[in-house]
């Protein structure tokens, strides 16, 4: 090699394009692809704000048809005289209220519209005095044309100008709870997916990008190509939900728009550290473009693939919202892939050098493998202290992970009380409380048992004599219970019994009670069905208890045999699944010790686990993907120890930066004041961090020295001549060699 003033004369010798007039096509074809991203984005935003039309809060539907609150659900609607959702006023006082002072109020919501449509579908009931006369009840059937969170919001209003008027005395409050109240919690909580959680996520990936990069236009780039990504998604998630193909909710999007803003901006890092390793190298845009692309092609392939059929597992569960989120994450992530591999490309490719600017890339004098070494300098020390210390790191660090894999004994993943999911000050449990000081505890969340008329009397008598049970009443002809002269409303040879409950709609002890009073109404008549809210949420958790049992092992298997194909080997990826297991074992512990003990959260939804185990093992494989596909392809030229020691170097620093993103963005869950969306974001958050930083970083590599030429059986590596070069993983390997002598 000659120099000319210290420049480097290779110049000459690099790969150059066929000419201006290839570069101009190229250039045209990038221009073309931004061009049509530019249109789906164009599409897309506006479908942002629509996306709230298609998405349903009632929790039936997402049981399955054969779920016994499912079942007495169609029960109800044939009882049902409206399609009403009921909203329970509750007035409280320190002094004595009367039914008569809730008069006025009761003719305003009578009267009441919003927008030219009735606020109650049928007439207002009550007022219902409790018996401390501390307290009033009223219960407005809400129009079913009306949004719930709408009418709920008139209630309220109107309820507080009641208040105010003095109507109920000095220092009387008003809560609006029930079915209506807790759904227009819900939703209100998450009106905040739409824009303060991708506002928050957004600006995480920016300012880590911006540190990470020291660039302006880079992350830019990066942050375009995730939103041109998640328009797409959000577009084929609509229309697959406005055709009722797919039923989503304020859950699946949140998810969606985390999963899809973090995955596409790992992608994108691994194809920019190809791309700068290219420019390094000497090569000009277009060439780098190409060689960035070829080889991040294998390894996003593989990793987008572990993802995908991990969620698309999910259309196995009987969940009808797991079954949901499974295409809508997955095409998240395919529309990922597709922005990665063609918008940034084209991005890059008009960018060229000035894409980092003003920290541009550029070849140095010396050969183009002592730049990339000088350049992960950090990382190349780090890989060589794994490499002379492997034993006492793996075993070192596979204790410490199976100590925090302890804690998951302390996890409470039996379901939560609806009254706990909304975080923060919530009206409609206030109002719960409020019916539980005053109240059966069971009030206004009436669970509903639909047995045979011919023994409509035994039923209800058995009814009444279950451990739990408060009252019950058979439901007459026009409504409320049987009154003298008044016979039992029969549907189809079938009667209904409304039981209020003595405890809390959403408590464990209310779930007991359901369970005892369909054992007992069961004996009675086999086709006996009991519903409700308490119904409902005791069929969720049953059923997402044996999702768990189910999915599991389907994800477990699916991504193994990915992980075969893509190695050639049995050990690795069985070493890969193993690691990444035991990091997911680690995250559910320390998470649950932080919900018991930091948040003092009262549990977890019984989908916590699963959600958790198919992000984080799809997810953390995806670093270990990006790992050991580069370690494969350089052990094939320096040898099992020389080529783990330099992958792990040259790819610390972009898998590094590619989980803090994840991280980062699983984190702005934490904005949605919901439960489930809180413990989720921790749990990938957390376990993304412990992935990358320990597992990918220490022992993966580590039992990768442990194993040598083993790690790679049966695979051609295992099997060329003279099979794999095992140098000694305690000496210097040939890259430090080369390094030092290059750096002095």
């Amino acid at each position: 090699m000659s120099r000319q003033g210290g420049t480097d004369t290779r110049q000459s010798s690099r790969p150059r394009s066929a000419g201006r007039g290839g570069a101009v096509l190229r250039a045209a074809g990038a221009v073309a692809a931004i061009a049509l991203w530019l249109a789906v984005m164009a599409v897309g935003g506006p479908t942002f704000g629509q996306i709230g039309s298609v998405q349903t809060t009632d929790r039936t539907t997402f049981l399955p048809e054969s779920a016994e609150a499912t079942r007495a659900v169609e029960w109800q609607e044939k009882f049902a005289e409206s399609d009403a959702v009921p909203a329970i006023v509750v007035l409280e006082s320190s002094e004595e209220l009367a039914p008569p002072m809730a008069e006025e109020l009761m003719a305003e919501l009578d009267a009441a519209s919003v927008d030219g449509r009735a606020l109650a579908d049928t007439a207002v009931i009550g007022p219902l005095p409790a018996d401390d006369a501390l307290a009033l009840q009223l219960v407005v059937p809400l129009s079913a044309e009306l949004d719930v969170e709408v009418g709920v919001e008139e209630v309220r209003d109107l309820a507080a100008a009641a208040v105010e008027r003095g109507d109920f005395g000095e220092g009387a409050q008003a809560y609006v709870t029930g079915p209506a109240g807790f759904s227009a919690d819900l939703v209100e909580a998450f009106g905040g997916i739409d824009g303060v959680l991708l506002i928050v996520a957004l600006i995480a990936v920016l300012v880590i990008l911006l540190v990470v990069y020291r660039s302006v236009l880079l992350p830019f780039s990066v942050l375009i190509t995730a939103m041109a990504a998640l328009c797409a998604a959000i577009v084929v998630v609509y229309q697959l939900a406005a055709a009722e193909l797919i039923r989503i909710d304020g859950q699946s999007q949140g998810i969606l728009s985390i999963l899809v803003i973090g995955a596409a901006t790992d992608y994108c890092l691994l194809i920019v550290a190809r791309f700068r390793e290219a420019l390094m190298e000497g090569h000009s845009r277009w060439t780098a473009v190409r060689r960035a692309w070829v080889r991040s092609l294998e390894p996003i392939a593989a990793s987008s693939g572990t993802v995908v059929v991990g969620l698309l597992c999910l259309m196995f569960s009987d969940l009808n919202s797991n079954k949901a989120l499974g295409p809508i994450a997955a095409s998240g992530i395919v529309f990922s892939v597709l922005a990665a591999l063609t918008l940034l490309p084209a991005l890059l490719g008009l960018l060229g050098r000035a894409a980092f600017w003003p920290v541009m890339p550029k070849p140095t004098s010396e050969a183009a493998h002592v730049a990339k070494r000088s350049e992960h300098r950090g990382w190349f020390a780090v890989a060589r202290w794994v490499r002379r210390r492997h034993r006492p790191v793996w075993i070192l660090t596979t204790l410490v992970l199976a100590a925090g894999c302890l804690g998951v004994t302390q996890l409470q993943a039996s379901g939560v009380p609806e009254s706990s999911l909304v975080l923060g000050s919530s009206d409609a449990r206030e109002g719960q409380e409020a019916i539980g000081r005053h109240f059966d505890a069971g009030s206004g969340s009436p669970t509903l048992v639909y047995a045979d008329e011919a023994v409509a009397d035994e039923a209800l008598e058995t009814v009444q004599g279950t451990d739990g049970v408060a009252s019950a009443y058979l439901t007459a002809e026009g409504g409320g219970p049987v009154r003298p002269g008044v016979d039992a409303r029969a549907v189809e040879g079938r009667v209904q019994i409304e039981v209020t409950l003595a405890d809390p709609a959403d408590s464990a002890a209310a779930e007991d009670t359901v369970v005892q009073l369909r054992d007992n109404v069961h004996a009675l008549d086999d086709e006996s069905l009991v519903g409700g809210p308490t119904a409902t949420a005791l069929d969720k958790e049953t059923t997402a208890q044996q999702d768990n049992l189910k999915i599991i092992p389907l994800v477990f298997g699916a991504i193994l045999l990915i992980l075969m194909l893509l190695l050639r080997s049995i050990v690795a990826p069985v070493v890969l699944i193993l690691t990444t297991v035991l990091s997911y074992g680690t995250a559910m512990g320390v998470s649950a010790l932080v919900f018991n003990g930091l948040y003092e959260f009262p549990g977890a939804d019984p989908t916590v686990p699963l959600f958790g185990f198919v992000f984080l093992v799809a997810l953390g494989v995806d670093y270990n993907i990006f790992l050991m596909s580069r370690a494969r392809e350089e052990v094939r030229e320096r040898g099992v120890h020389d080529g783990m020691t330099h992958a792990l170097a040259v790819t610390g620093g972009v898998i590094t930066s590619a989980g803090v993103v994840l991280a980062a963005t699983f984190a702005a869950l934490s904005v949605v004041p919901i439960m489930f969306m809180v413990q989720l974001g921790f749990i990938v958050a957390f376990g993304v961090l412990l992935d990358t930083l320990v597992v990918r970083t220490l022992l993966v590599p580590a039992l990768s020295h442990e194993l040598g030429r083993w790690l790679w059986w049966p695979s051609k590596l295992f099997r060329r001549p003279g099979g794999l070069r095992a140098e000694s993983p305690d000496a210097d390997s040939e890259a430090d060699a080369e390094r030092s002598a290059a750096l002095k």
